[in-house]
Order: structure tokens, then C-alpha cells, then sequence
């Protein structure tokens, strides 16, 4: 049977600094590189592309690109890599812009075409234009659909929104989303951004001084005690759910995730069906050993203890919950676990005092 996925044992030395991972990625969806500048997120994604050499063995969804036989120089690898700059051909229009690469690609090759691809990233106003009268969002949204265009089997991206300011980030994120559900290619995508990874991940691979210390889905790496994201006052997990349901009286909507449901704040948009994500942080869950229903907090969830690390900070515990196999966190005093006796096993009721949108 052919594996599926990314498989890259690699190792390099850049100067001083060491490059050595062992990783095994989901074949499509979103998976982000995270981490402190400096930790070799890019030198990762260089040694995949074939820009810096390295040791070692690489196969993208049963293609080997690295092994045995020898590694495969860049332009043998059907990829795509875009940069934090654009780099958009400044005397062509948008529409030659894409179609620079696309019209060299056999068409007996091409797995995604124009039309879809100008849909995801919203280009259909923007094909006449020259780059000099675009935004920056606009900019980037036309590298991505360039690079897409060239049909690659793996999508790198080296901090693509870093260059943008707020409003743009925001703007350009729906898009991603939408290259993230719909393309069946793998995304690598750098970031040092906790907002953008929780908005957009599927998996993380989490670095630091050249080596993977954290790496699996994104809810359970978020989802454990120890941290690795050093979020510290932020730590949370995050949500995939789905709007089931509306009370416009209390303008409140019912959004179902794998283990039970919560109930949001019914903004304009939201509609039944919509698929969202949902952060909630372990400082907003406090815990009871038996259901609280006279009482202001309407989220409430029965669970199980998973684990209890004690003292993470003085005074401070952390309890790890499952709400079915879906993690929680929830931040304790250290006092209230010993009071309410709360250890590995025992069933709980979570009250959760806040849920936000990621947006």
C-alpha cells in the first residue's frame, strides 16, 4: 500500500545552527510550522522545497523526493512556495499574472482550474488590474492563486500575512480557510502568529532550536498541561463546531462540536449549517462534582477528569477534561483541586463562563 502524507526525516547545518526532524504529516488540510524566530520553521520549509540541501528522506503522499536514488533538484519537485513578498510581475495584468504558469502546465495535468481558483480567492474584480493599484491583501491573494496555479502537490507558505497590516490579515483570512477545506493537497504554512494557527491549522508542528518538541492536531496539542505553546494565562483549546441552531429571542446561537454543543453569541452572519471554530480559554472553566443549574452560567458539561498537573505555577493547577474525546482545559487554584479532591477519572461538571468566535 502507498503511504499517505508527508514523511521528511531531514537534517542540515546552516552556519552555527542545526537543523534535525523526523515528521509524519497529514496528506491534506493545514498544517503550521510554529514557533520563536530563529527556530528553523524556514530552513524546514527550504530543505522540503530542495533550496537548501540536506540529509536525509523525504515523499510527499508516496512520491519520493528525497532517498536512495538522491534528492530532486528544485524544479523537479511540484510545489508551490509563496513568500512573505509577492513578487507579482509589475507590467502584467492580474489575469497574466495567473496565467503566467498556468498556461505551461499540460492541461491533462491541471487538478485545479482558473475559474475555481479565482473563486476561492475572490479575484473575479481584480483580473484587469495591475499590481501597482492593489492593497497588499489584494497582492496576496493574487501570489497564493498564482502559486496554486501551477498545480502543485504541496503548498508552502513562509508567513505569508506577516507584511499586512491588521485589517488585511483579517480580510485575506476567509480565503485561507477556504484553500484549507477545499484543496486536496497538503498546505505548510510558517507562522509565529497563536491567532493565525487557531484560525487556521488543522495540525502543528511546534519547533525550537532546530527540533520538533510538540507535534500532532491541533485541538490535543492545544489541549495539553505541560503547554508547548507557552500561552500561559491564554491557554485554551480550540473548537471545530457547527451552528444547529438560533434563539433569536436571547440572540444566542447553538454551535455542536464532537462531545456536546455551547451556546455563542448570535452575531448577523452566522447561519444554521455554518461551520465555525471556537476558542475557550481554561481560565473561563471551573469545575463542580455535580450539575449547578440555579446559577448564571448557562454553558454547562458533564466530563472527565483526564489529568491533573498540580501547581504548573505556585498556587496554580492545570486539569486536563474530555467533554466525550474532545479536550478542555481548566485553570484551578491549586486549593480548589485539593478541596474538591478532583483526580485522573472522576466525572465532572465543566461550567464554562465565556466562548469566543475565532475570527
Amino acid at each position: 500500500m502507498t503511504a499517505t502524507g508527508i514523511q521528511a526525516r531531514l537534517a542540515c547545518s546552516v552556519g552555527t545552527f542545526v537543523l534535525d526532524v523526523d515528521l509524519d504529516l497529514p496528506g491534506s488540510g493545514l498544517t503550521a510550522l510554529f514557533g520563536h524566530s530563529g527556530c528553523g520553521k524556514t530552513t524546514l520549509l527550504r530543505c522540503m522545497a530542495g533550496l537548501q540541501a540536506a540529509e536525509g528522506t523525504m515523499r510527499v503522499n508516496g512520491d519520493e523526493w528525497q532517498g536512495e536514488r538522491g534528492s530532486r533538484p528544485v524544479h523537479q519537485r511540484p510545489l508551490a512556495y509563496v513568500f512573505q513578498e509577492t513578487s507579482l510581475f509589475p507590467h502584467l495584468s492580474v489575469k497574466r499574472n495567473l496565467m503566467y504558469g498556468y498556461k505551461r502546465i499540460p492541461q491533462s495535468e491541471r487538478q485545479i482550474s482558473f475559474d475555481q481558483t479565482v473563486e476561492w480567492l475572490g479575484l473575479s474584480q481584480l483580473l484587469g488590474r495591475m499590481p501597482e493599484k492593489l492593497s497588499g491583501g489584494e497582492r496576496q491573494r493574487v501570489a497564493i492563486a498564482r502559486a496554486l496555479l501551477t498545480c502543485p502537490r504541496l503548498l508552502l507558505m513562509d508567513e505569508p500575512l506577516s507584511a499586512l497590516d491588521q485589517k488585511s490579515k483579517q480580510e485575506i483570512m476567509p480565503y485561507l480557510e477556504a484553500l484549507r477545506d477545499n484543496l486536496a493537497i497538503p498546505i505548510l504554512y510558517v507562522s509565529h502568529s497563536t491567532a493565525e494557527v487557531a484560525r487556521l491549522a488543522d495540525h502543528i508542528v511546534m519547533m525550537d532550536m532546530g527540533r520538533v518538541v510538540a507535534e500532532g492536531p491541533l485541538q490535543q496539542i492545544m489541549g495539553r498541561t505541560d503547554q508547548p505553546f507557552g500561552l500561559e494565562e491564554d491557554a485554551g483549546v480550540i473548537l471545530d463546531a457547527t451552528i444547529s441552531e438560533r434563539d433569536d429571542q436571547w440572540h444566542l446561537c447553538r454551535a455542536d462540536f464532537a462531545g456536546g454543543h455551547l451556546w455563542v453569541r448570535a452575531d448577523e452572519g452566522l447561519a444554521i449549517g455554518q461551520r465555525i471554530r471556537l476558542q475557550v480559554l481554561a481560565r473561563d472553566i471551573s469545575l463542580a462534582r455535580s450539575e449547578q443549574t440555579d446559577q448564571s452560567i448557562q454553558n454547562l458539561l458533564p466530563a472527565t477528569v483526564n489529568e491533573v498537573a498540580s501547581d504548573v505555577s505556585p498556587g496554580t493547577s492545570m486539569v486536563r477534561l474530555l467533554a466525550g474525546q474532545t479536550p478542555f482545559l481548566s485553570r484551578l487554584t491549586s486549593r480548589a483541586v485539593h478541596t474538591l479532591d478532583i483526580e485522573a477519572g472522576q466525572q465532572v461538571w465543566m461550567q464554562v463562563k465565556s466562548v469566543a468566535i475565532v475570527d
